[in-house]
């Protein structure tokens, strides 16, 4: 550094350039003060998980784009091959964060799936977007929808099986939601049963399983190779519900705050990036499809990132509650009410045997604080309140307000 910005960098200096606010100082004395250490990352290099899912993309294309390098770290988005791989590295800190799903994170803060670990939500990557599929065999027999499902298993009883893709992860809570507002209990009335996303399709194909939870691009896929029909989509049990969140431990954002909010930019930006436009969105598909990510065709990703749906039996319809990344910003808050309505169902299905602390919990682990400040810097507007209100598919509103009576009020649970 040269003498005369070694001597401008007194004590002083640098808190009279706090003050003032970086738009206000010379540029030469701005990057000083950047590199004396206030601000700079303190990990340059970030391994980030991430399941062969579209739903990846914001954290692929921040790295791809160069988003990353913006804010002064560099992301290095890692392939695992199952959300049970992601926990353990997340644990073990083989991987500093991952694209994960939103009940995973919450399960091991409590211990619920494996090891016990304080996790941290640094901000939700997307709403919307998932699937229910049926094998193709069982919708010749006529089930298509959930109220068919149900004759046809009442017609033919036998064990039924479905696909999730982990015990306390979000596809599970949809397929239990979805077929207890049918009347059937998925403890009881099937065989609930984890495959990893990618392997979905295949164990379809060779006839492991009647049904599915799954992200896209699988369902879509399975329509495409002849192996299942689209029986609902996830925003058809939970308009803009929550999916997908950027996770870590706690302990990663105790000791590596400004990374922490360097890497929450350049996903918030690449986010952004991704819903400005329909060109956006094609580039992102052809991106994703690519083998080192997702390895599917840009066909079976472009359609359903666009809101055009079709249900592998000759219906087609546009979705506007197709899978969104940014949405003004709407997305990505990470509410303490969606949090909270994951441990609900948790408590519902017998994953959790006593009520939690529902309110304290996800204040642990959801970082408001924090996504307020990169949302700040970013001039992204957040919301007034850290709960939401929803309507589910059976009509029941969450608003987070009395989760223990929420969790409770059901007919059907285990």
């Amino acid at each position: 550094m040269p003498d005369f910005l070694q001597a401008k960098l007194s004590r002083r200096t640098v808190l009279q350039t706090a003050t003032l606010g970086a738009a206000a100082i010379d540029p030469a004395l701005r990057a000083a003060v950047y590199a004396a250490g206030s601000d700079a990352p303190e990990k340059k290099e970030v391994k980030i998980g991430f399941i062969p899912l579209t739903d990846c993309a914001s954290v692929v294309m921040a790295s791809v784009l160069g988003f990353d390098q913006k804010y002064g770290v560099k992301i290095t988005p890692s392939k695992e091959a199952s959300w049970a791989g992601v926990r353990d590295k997340l644990v073990n800190s083989e991987l500093d964060m991952a694209h994960v799903l939103y009940g995973l994170v919450y399960g091991v803060h409590l211990g619920l799936s494996g090891p016990k670990k304080d996790m941290a939500v640094l901000m939700t990557i997307n709403n919307n977007g998932q699937g229910l599929s049926l094998s193709k065999k069982l919708a010749d027999k006529g089930a298509v929808d959930l109220s068919s499902l149900v004759s046809t298993m009442k017609k033919e009883p036998r064990e039924y099986v479905f696909a999730q893709t982990f015990p306390t992860g979000t596809h599970a809570m949809w397929l239990n939601y979805w077929l207890a507002s049918g009347g059937i209990n998925p403890v009881k009335d099937i065989k609930s049963v984890v495959v990893p996303p990618p392997q979905m399709v295949a164990n379809m194909r060779v006839g492991n399983m009647d049904g599915m939870s799954v992200g896209e691009p699988w369902n879509h896929r399975a329509i495409m190779d002849g192996v299942g029909i689209s029986a609902a989509t996830s925003q058809d049990v939970w308009k803009d519900h929550p999916e997908k969140v950027l996770g870590t431990t706690a302990e990663f954002v105790k000791k590596y705050p400004n990374t922490t909010r360097a890497v929450m930019m350049a996903v918030l930006e690449a986010s952004r990036w991704i819903d400005a436009s329909l060109q956006n969105k094609i580039k992102m598909a052809e991106t994703v499809a690519q083998k080192s990510y997702i390895n599917t065709s840009v066909e079976a990703i472009n359609q359903r990132i666009l809101g055009r749906y079709q249900n592998g039996m000759g219906k087609t319809w546009d979705d506007p509650n197709h899978m969104k990344f940014f949405n003004d910003g709407v997305v990505n808050f990470p509410y303490l009410s969606d949090g909270m309505w994951f441990l609900t169902q948790h408590k519902r299905w017998g994953l959790l045997k006593q009520h939690p602390d529902y309110l304290g919990v996800a204040k642990q682990i959801n970082q408001i604080d924090l996504y307020k400040q990169v949302a700040s810097a970013m001039k992204i507007s957040v919301p007034k309140d850290v709960l939401r209100t929803s309507k589910l598919m059976d009509g029941v509103v969450w608003d987070g307000k009395d989760p223990m009576k929420y969790a409770d009020s059901f007919k059907i649970k285990a």
